[in-house]
């Protein structure tokens, strides 16, 4: 056993999909003077005290000999990649994709598949996205044989109970997670966890799957034989924390209704009135605006807060208490049958109010506004009342119950970003629409003299969504994206009727589906 260098204080190189050679380079020295695979091998060619990035050099220098390999190098360095060793485009034949073949009358199919997070299991000791939770079970810190609702109804099975799942003479026991929409005669397992030896985050979280794998059955097929077994296993999903019950939340509509009727996302709003005046805030005016019809729920954002953001991984036991630490939670919503429903998500940070329930009740003035309008936490001034998050309509404030933060372990400490503070148990938490990043281009800006501009602040969810649903900016600017969005027909103001004058906004959900499918 050799102590191993991670990817990013190691060198090395790689080839892209298409052939193309790209460079690894280091961004910091080895922490605890261990060896990259490249070095070990070496050192197994018989190499006497081999040095990566010489490796990497020596493996190069055939593309320029002699003098003209410094420049070559530098070149390569700057650039990231080697240009000319991409492969000639190959156009392949008709091919077949593998499928598995659909149960007996009698019997049911074993699905296997990669974890959304964890992948084969190569991220399994990652913390935060063991407790992210996945996209349509909202599961977190476990994998589970997931069945639909018939099949668990013809079976008697119920969530969290124990099943042995046997197929090909293997088997391995596991909860039952029941799943709108998923395939009648069909158990989904994934892969990923049950792992031993592979770090205390890991270590024994769910079941292998890997027990019921064959060579030539990778991925399931007929012939699974399920079995009752006694027992239970506390599962820890997230699907019914923070909810939100009884408001018009998700507003959605068929592309032909949007047609008709551009503007029925207020279809049923009322007039709201207030007795407090508008407060004129400096510029600029920050403000948020998320696109539902683009959200797919990968959770990328709650990834990147959480990165972001200093925020604790809890553990399964808190989880199961409704104690997750997430700042920005996505809401999943089904519509439809049990079978066949469709889907819509939401993000949900905090709604940044401009007449914030939260701010009228603490009795220490922990949360209070700013001069451009964000809803602040002063965190040394909570002394943990929780008044402000029993009075949230919107459940997006959290708690620091337990002394979470590790502030002893070296590489754990680097790992925190130093722009944030670190919270402490006993303080609330929450969005803050990435203050540090505000902060950042405000001294920018004073210090050139030259406005904010559009784009110039990106908060941490906003950088990492792929679908590009979510826009911040400064709602003050006529050309900013955020204004265009908030100027749109389908624009609209979760719980509204509420008055509390949100600076976050939701842009209603337009679906396009084909009729015959529908059908």
């Amino acid at each position: 056993h050799l102590p191993m260098q991670h990817v990013l204080e190691s060198w090395g190189d790689a080839r892209a999909f298409d052939g193309t050679v790209s460079l690894q380079q280091p961004l910091i020295l080895p922490m605890y003077q261990g060896r990259s695979l490249l070095e070990v091998l070496a050192s197994l060619n018989g190499v006497s005290s081999p040095d990566g990035n010489a490796l990497v050099m020596a493996n190069w220098k055939s593309h320029a000999p002699g003098a003209a390999f410094g420049s070559f190098w530098s070149k390569a360095l700057r650039d990231g990649v080697i240009p000319g060793t991409a492969e000639p485009t190959v156009t392949p034949g008709p091919g077949r994709a593998p499928a598995i073949a659909p149960p007996a009358a009698s019997g049911l199919a074993l699905v296997l598949r990669p974890d959304p997070y964890l992948h084969a299991g190569r991220l399994s000791n990652n913390g935060w996205l063991q407790e992210l939770p996945r996209p349509i079970t909202k599961l977190t810190w476990d994998n589970a044989a997931l069945v639909s609702p018939a099949t668990a109804q013809r079976l008697g099975l119920e969530d969290e109970a124990l099943v042995a799942l046997t197929y090909r003479g293997h088997t391995v026991t596991a909860p039952v997670l029941i799943q709108p929409g998923h395939a009648d005669d069909c158990v989904s397992l994934a892969f990923g966890y049950g792992r031993t030896g592979v770090g205390h985050v890991a270590d024994d979280v769910g079941v292998n799957a890997y027990t019921l794998r064959t060579l030539d059955a990778p991925y399931g097929g007929p012939g699974l034989t399920l079995k009752r077994v006694s027992g239970r296993h506390p599962l820890a999903v997230t699907r019914a924390h923070h909810l939100m019950d009884g408001r018009d939340l998700v507003r959605e509509a068929t592309l032909a209704e949007y047609q008709a009727d551009p503007h029925f996302a207020h279809a049923h709003d009322r007039p709201i009135f207030s007795v407090l005046p508008e407060w004129e805030y400096e510029r600029p005016k920050w403000a948020m605006a998320i696109d539902t019809s683009l959200c797919i729920g990968c959770n990328a954002c709650v990834a990147a807060c959480q990165s972001e953001n200093n925020i604790p991984v809890v553990g399964k036991e808190q989880v199961l208490d409704g104690r997750e630490m997430h700042w920005l939670r996505i809401d999943h919503y089904y519509e439809g049958t049990l079978d066949s429903p469709s889907h819509a998500f939401m993000p949900v940070p905090c709604m940044q109010c401009e007449d914030a329930p939260c701010e009228l009740v603490c009795p220490t003035g922990a949360t209070v506004h700013s001069n451009q309008g964000l809803n602040d936490m002063v965190y040394n001034r909570c002394v943990g009342t929780r008044y402000c998050s029993n009075n949230c309509p919107y459940k997006v404030r959290r708690f620091n119950f337990l002394q979470f933060a590790d502030m002893q372990t070296p590489s754990v400490q680097l790992a925190y970003n130093p722009d944030v503070t670190v919270r402490e148990r006993g303080v609330m938490e929450k969005c803050t629409y990435c203050v540090q990043r505000i902060n950042a281009a405000n001294h920018v800006s004073d210090a050139t003299g030259e406005p904010i501009r559009d784009g110039m602040v990106r908060t941490a969810c906003q950088a990492a969504c792929p679908t590009h649903a979510i826009v911040f900016g400064d709602a003050g600017d006529p050309a900013a994206q955020v204004t265009a969005r908030k100027a749109d027909a389908r624009n609209y103001a979760l719980m509204e009727d509420l008055n509390t004058r949100p600076r976050t906004t939701y842009l209603a959900r337009v679906r396009n589906p084909n009729p015959a499918l529908e059908s």
